[in-house]
């Protein structure tokens, strides 16, 4: 049986915290919903912020909700030699000992000491489809992707929650190289 898996294309963007969305917006403010995101209850903010590094600053950084525990910013590598800033391959959510960046909004700035990372690759397995392919979740598997410059990822991390819909996120580096885009399918090998 082949096990297909919808690419999704993850360009850069920013995770807030409560806190951090009033220093950034304005005290009581909530980020308003511009569009669903692949995984329920997901979706990308009307607001964006700018980002400021040591070498380099991005304007218009797409925050996406709702509002998270801890703020992170999620980048390519390629982004972050633009901003002179060199983060670690990480699991979202994992922001320890990484680097830190400015966000500034309308209403205020804030220097964030970490939470910057490139996001491992990873999918997104509904608890009943990772069953019936057996993957376990944090498995690391190989996805074939098929685009203009075909190519195969390895160390793809299997992420499995019944919260979850079956979805494969990679970065903009990632899809550029292999010539996929969003909505382009893989194949999960074993």
């Amino acid at each position: 049986m082949s096990m297909m898996v919808p690419i999704g294309v993850s360009a850069r963007h920013l995770h807030l915290s409560p806190e951090h969305i009033e220093v950034l917006f304005g005290a009581g403010y909530e980020l308003k919903q511009l569009k669903p995101l692949s995984q329920p209850n997901q979706f990308a903010a009307e607001e964006t912020v700018a980002v400021q590094g040591p070498k380099g600053k991005f304007d218009k950084i797409r925050i996406l909700g709702p509002a998270r525990g801890n703020t992170q910013l999620e980048i390519s590598r390629t982004d972050a030699f633009t901003l002179g800033l060199n983060p670690p391959l990480r699991q979202s959510g994992d922001t320890e000992a990484t680097p830190g960046i400015q966000l500034i909004g309308p209403a205020g700035a804030i220097t964030i000491d970490s939470g910057v990372i490139v996001a491992a690759r990873h999918i997104h397995f509904h608890t009943e489809d990772a069953l019936k392919w057996g993957i376990k979740d944090k498995q690391l598997v190989k996805v074939r992707l098929s685009g203009d410059r075909g190519m195969i990822l390895d160390h793809v991390l299997a992420r499995v929650s019944d919260q979850f819909k079956l979805d494969m996120h990679i970065d903009t580096d990632e899809a550029n190289a292999a010539g996929a885009a969003t909505g382009d399918l893989g194949e999960i090998l074993i």
